[in-house]
């Protein structure tokens, strides 16, 4: 298996148009029924997008091709699903792996439409959650449109991180980045193990392990970030290399979301929202947490004073670090991951609080593309975040756990409060762009 892996990227890099083929396959095949099962395909998809990182297959070309492979392999498992229907069961593997269809099939009935979008990022549930769409007669257009978002997320989560490395090790990285990468990375991995693992053993104080641990992450943020300037300098510099006119509009309506009108907004309409329907524990540790990192934010701001990166042809005025649209970018998603994943199973728990990182990345991540913060701020923003929902949480649930919200409760606040951003991201939208121009 290691000799056909060095292959297929050895001839993958010698050409821009093997190599597009080779992820559009691997993708297709990853996400296929069954055959995603036996593929090593996270580890190709991987390898791959290392070498388009380092060739001449652009970044949006490699995420078009990853994101259209997943979405056929998608399609062609649930058209199998639907045409063989009760002989699935007898199907290879799942004839000696019973187990797996029926966990696939306890998924889709419990959570429907949602288990295609979390189940994507669960190994085993991949390539057979579609083959169960169809073996129970999902409606066709309901499981296309599940599926293009789906492939979509998947597609930027397992490509992106390999075309950086890769493009990374064309920039040359200068001596001791990846020192301070590795104590970065090690950091965050180990808030993330720790923060995972507790939740899935059912902790009583997994809350507090959580906030204790994003708590001390941060507090080494805020005493090293000033020896992180090869690893602030390096990852800018690298940024700018995916600059393209699209993406920069793209990117400029993903840093609205995490603006101070459009934050605050949000958080006064779920909180009103949750008022009105009585949910009084939720709106309180809602209230808290947003309010609490925003203040926190600001009072941290104009203690460390740090300098933007000066290339904006209008430069902002304000401090750096942390970054406040990091910061109410993951409270924010973190509060509706939450409210989410109450009265859910651990592992649902995870996947629920996984997701919500996904938007919330984003937003942190375009601060830097648009060369308005340094990595260190937005990694100070997430923390920050991480770090004061925790405590909100044990809090809030000191006496009993926070209430599940009803279903039309669930309908009512998804669709305000896309609405409301949806007319808050096209309002002046031109002066936005311009704002960010350099």
């Amino acid at each position: 298996m290691n000799e056909l892996l060095h292959t297929v990227l050895e001839y993958s890099g010698s050409n821009s148009y093997w190599l597009g083929t080779a992820i559009f396959i691997t993708a297709l095949l990853e996400c296929l029924a069954l055959v995603g099962l036996i593929l090593p395909g996270v580890v190709l998809m991987f390898g791959l997008a290392v070498v388009a990182g380092n060739s001449d297959l652009g970044l949006p070309l490699m995420l078009m091709l990853a994101w259209l492979g997943g979405l056929s392999g998608d399609v062609l498992s649930y058209a199998l699903g639907k045409r063989l229907q009760h002989k699935v069961p007898q199907l290879p593997l799942l004839r000696s792996h019973p187990q797996w269809l029926v966990s696939a099939e306890i998924h889709f009935e419990r959570y429907g439409a949602l288990s295609l979008l979390l189940g994507r990022f669960i190994g085993p549930l991949r390539p057979i959650l579609p083959l169960t769409a169809g073996m129970l007669s999902m409606p066709a257009t309901r499981f296309i449109a599940v599926s293009i978002i789906a492939a979509a997320g998947w597609s930027i989560a397992y490509t992106l991180p390999g075309w950086m490395i890769g493009a990374a090790l064309e920039l040359n990285p200068p001596e001791g980045f990846w020192i301070q990468a590795s104590w970065v990375a090690g950091s965050l991995a180990l808030c993330a193990i720790l923060s995972i693992y507790s939740c899935l053993r059912g902790w009583r104080n997994s809350s507090f392990l959580s906030a204790a641990v994003s708590s001390a992450a941060l507090i080494g943020l805020m005493l090293n970030w000033q020896h992180l300037a090869i690893f602030d300098h390096y990852l800018h510099d690298l940024s700018q290399m995916l600059r393209t006119p699209w993406l920069d509009q793209t990117m400029v309506l993903i840093t609205r979301v995490g603006d101070f009108s459009t934050q605050f907004t949000l958080s006064v309409t779920l909180c009103a929202l949750l008022l009105l329907f009585r949910q009084f524990q939720a709106a309180l540790f809602s209230g808290g947490a947003l309010l609490t990192t925003a203040v926190c934010n600001f009072l941290l701001k104009h203690l460390f004073e740090r300098a933007r990166p000066s290339v904006l042809l209008e430069p902002l005025h304000s401090f750096s670090f942390p970054s406040g649209h990091s910061a109410s970018g993951f409270a924010f998603c973190l509060v509706l991951g939450v409210l989410a994943s109450r009265q859910q199973p651990q592992r649902w728990r995870v996947l629920w609080l996984l997701t919500a990182f996904i938007p919330a990345l984003s937003i942190a991540l375009s601060r830097v593309y648009l060369t308005a913060h340094w990595p260190t701020d937005i990694l100070a923003g997430g923390l920050l975040a991480c770090t004061i929902c925790s405590f909100s949480l044990l809090l809030t649930q000191r006496r009993q756990p926070i209430p599940a919200l009803q279903k039309q409760h669930w309908q009512m606040i998804i669709l305000t409060l896309v609405l409301t951003l949806t007319v808050l991201l096209s309002w002046n939208l031109p002066a936005a762009l311009l704002m960010y121009a350099y």
